[in-house]
């Protein structure tokens, strides 16, 4: 079984190369250009949600979804109404997100703070998780204060994690490439 495994990795590993090149090129998009990256994003999201509406439709209509119409109608419009404001607004939709995840960021900021001091003869380093909930309190509040802004902060950093994600997928692709045995 581990030869065969072995076998099936070692033949595919342009697939890890080819993932590791798309995380390379979207990455330095992202990070020189994150404004575009930021609505790019926004958009194709709102393009995959009218997709779900469709897929959704065609489900409850042929009557083959895995729940009742009423739940697969109202996912399909929700969908469909999220996804049409994306690919019409790509800009509002990503400021939109941004302001949720200040107002969770605020949300857990504050509950680390009361866990902190809820824990804090029980543990050591407490302040550590009370450092971190206003840490979080602080990021929440600037990104809810200058929603665009954070956006293409966010972007920055994704680009960041998707260029170094595709240099290790090149990395091991080129790696499993070296095992493959010479036929």
């Amino acid at each position: 079984m581990a030869t065969t495994l072995r076998s099936e990795l070692t033949r595919s590993w342009w697939i890890l190369v080819l993932y590791g090149v798309i995380g390379v090129v979207f990455g330095l998009v992202a990070i020189t250009r994150p404004g575009e990256a930021a609505l790019a994003l926004a958009w194709s999201i709102g393009v995959m949600a009218i997709a779900e509406a469709v897929i959704s439709l065609m489900a409850m209509f042929s009557g083959t979804g895995a729940v009742s119409k009423g739940w697969l109608a109202f996912y399909a419009l929700v969908s469909l109404v999220f996804g049409v404001l994306a690919v019409m607004n790509p800009l509002a939709i990503a400021a939109g997100l941004v302001i949720f995840l200040g107002a969770w960021l605020l949300v857990s900021g504050v509950f680390r703070i009361v866990m902190a001091i809820r824990v804090r003869k029980l543990i050591d380093g407490e302040w550590m998780i009370a450092l971190s909930g206003l840490l979080a309190i602080v990021l929440g509040a600037m990104f809810m204060a200058k929603p665009l802004l954070g956006a293409l902060v966010t972007t920055f950093w994704f680009g960041a994690i998707a260029l170094f994600y595709g240099v290790m997928q090149i990395v091991a692709g080129f790696r499993l490439r070296k095992m493959a045995p010479v036929a």
